[in-house]
């Protein structure tokens, strides 16, 4: 079991994950000539996606899937709160399901989950291949009992570290955007991230992918700072997720 990132942030977000000869795509923000540009960084075509696993409906997230699956007749996955507010009637394969409910993608168990976030349905993901589980997680306001529990024991967690609150405090945002990012259905700061961090079971961690950094109201120095503090070390696997660079593959092992 493999992911990388095609990119992470305000700008456009996409992760690919691969294990058993089944390869899917959770979101895609960016253009289809983009994404086609950041697949062939990890040595992919589109049409070796087999599935498009959406979060949300907010255009980070979802702005480049309708293209991607149109041009690939690629299956697109998301909840039927989300499906409801998605206008793109073109999409050839649209298949909606209730995060309280897991199904199997190929070689892949798809375990989605419900978060606090300002939009209309949305989840997360939890991906497991044998014994071997990714937790991946943004845009979400707070964390809740059972974001705790869908993350806990996990491999490998992409982990949402947002902002820092007082670069958010003193930044130019306008004060209602300022309230949004900060608030219970925002996104995650660091100093939240860290304290999610230290109520998982951490023993089976191989790779911690901290995600969606701000590049106005957040640094990977702070958000790396606010978790090495928690681990108590100063690991080579827990890293930062690039706007433009993505994340080269990382690999799984048992």
């Amino acid at each position: 079991m493999r992911f990388a990132s095609l990119g992470s942030g305000s700008k456009g977000n996409g992760t690919v994950v691969e294990a058993g000869g089944t390869r899917v795509l959770i979101d895609c923000g960016f253009t289809l000539k983009d994404t086609e540009q950041r697949l062939a960084r990890l040595g992919l075509e589109g049409g070796q996606l087999d599935a498009i696993l959406v979060t949300h409906e907010h255009g980070d997230h979802l702005g480049g899937v309708g293209r991607l699956a149109r041009r690939y007749r690629t299956p697109v996955y998301l909840t039927h709160g989300t499906a409801r507010v998605w206008h793109d009637d073109a999409v050839p394969d649209i298949r909606r399901f209730d995060p309280d409910h897991g199904f199997t993608i190929g070689a892949l168990d798809i375990e989605p989950f419900a978060v606090p976030h300002d939009a209309a349905q949305p989840c997360q993901y939890r991906i497991g291949h044998g014994s071997r589980w990714l937790g991946v997680i943004s845009d979400l306001g707070h964390v809740t009992p059972h974001v705790v529990a869908r993350l806990d024991g996990c491999d490998a967690l992409l982990l949402e570290c947002n902002h820092d609150p007082q670069m958010l405090a003193d930044g130019p945002y306008p004060y209602r955007l300022k309230q949004r990012v900060g608030g219970d259905f925002g996104h995650l700061s660091n100093r939240q991230s860290a304290a999610l961090l230290q109520r998982l079971d951490r023993r089976r961690l191989q790779h911690l992918i901290l995600t969606h950094l701000s590049e106005v109201n957040n640094t990977p120095a702070l958000a790396r700072a606010a978790i090495i503090d928690v681990l108590e070390d100063d690991p080579a696997w827990c890293r930062c997720a690039d706007q433009g660079a993505g994340l080269a593959w990382c690999d799984l092992v048992a």
